[in-house]
């Protein structure tokens, strides 16, 4: 997550779910098909991707920045994976601070083209650590999410997209040139992106976007449904890879675990951990290593993305 916050935009959707219910109510129609319950995420596959991008950044100088080989190293291993569950991927290149970067795009075969969901996280470090963090831990539940589409040959109405966008730490500079060079015909076929940067804080919180009200609340639901309260995130606000999304006009939302900011006493209180202590002590640290990670946090939020990708793109 990058440190300069642009303003707040807010994009609207409406859900039509109840005229459903009225419909298959109709003499003689047939009942709305029940949409398919996510997979669990299992948090062993994403603490193993975890633990692939700590290795490549030990062996690369100890980070996985923008224009470093641990970079590179990093999409690598995550285009190799989706490659081999049969996704169509892409590398897409671009040019920050005088170094090559690289956003990896994956699709999913099948659905409605014209109404697409994304799922994306940015995949690079700081150059003070490896990130795992941040953003690992967006990178790797975003990954185990796309894996899981795979294993079970999940075939959605509309069309599903991943994303793991480079040099955002730069200033969403990735993204940004993702979305710039869109056309507008095709920014204007996403239905919504979803965006997961620092997942697995260590004293987490539990924050939803507030942007998209049909997105936030199928975030909102499903943390209902564990009996955990979430708050409006504010902390990350236009500060990552939603943000040039949402200023195109794409309705967005996504998760936040919380950063340099101190844990309230009320919020330990609702959610556990330490008051007064940063949400992430190692934010932007050479500690944010494997072992900067709360598993609760990661399993409930992997699970979380799960949960939305299936209901959104049915």
């Amino acid at each position: 997550m990058k440190l300069s916050v642009p303003g707040r935009v807010t994009a609207t959707a409406v859900v039509a779910a109840a005229s459903l219910l009225i419909g298959g109510s109709i003499a003689g129609a047939a009942p709305a098909p029940a949409v398919a319950a996510a997979p669990d995420i299992p948090v062993a596959g994403v603490k193993a991707h975890l633990a692939q991008l700590q290795s490549i950044a030990t062996a690369n100088g100890g980070n996985r920045a923008h224009g470093r080989a641990g970079y590179k190293a990093s999409l690598d291993y995550v285009k190799a994976k989706l490659d081999a569950a049969g996704y169509t991927t892409a590398v897409q290149q671009f040019t920050s601070s005088g170094r090559t970067g690289y956003n990896l795009i994956a699709d999913w075969p099948g659905g409605d083209t014209n109404q697409v969901v994304m799922a994306g996280s940015h995949l690079d470090s700081v150059t003070s650590g490896a990130g795992i963090n941040d953003n690992g831990s967006g990178s790797a539940a975003v990954l185990e999410t796309a894996l899981a589409v795979s294993r079970a040959n999940h075939q959605p109405t509309k069309h599903l997209r991943f994303a793991w966008w480079g040099a955002e730490e730069l200033g969403l500079v990735g993204s940004r040139h993702y979305v710039n060079n869109l056309s507008s015909a095709n920014r204007a076929k996403i239905s919504g992106y979803l965006n997961f940067d620092m997942i697995g804080s260590p004293n987490a919180g539990y924050f939803v976007y507030d942007d998209d009200p049909a997105i936030e609340k199928t975030f909102k639901d499903y943390f209902t449904g564990l009996g955990v309260p979430t708050e409006m995130e504010t902390e990350g606000d236009g500060r990552s890879d939603h943000a040039p999304f949402k200023s195109a006009g794409v309705p967005v939302g996504g998760l936040f675990t919380g950063a340099s900011r101190a844990k309230t006493a009320a919020q330990a209180a609702k959610w556990g951990g330490t008051s007064g202590q940063a949400f992430d002590r190692c934010y932007h640290s050479s500690c944010d290593t494997t072992s900067n990670i709360n598993d609760t946090a990661l399993d409930r939020n992997s699970d979380a993305i799960a949960h939305a990708v299936w209901e959104l793109s049915s």
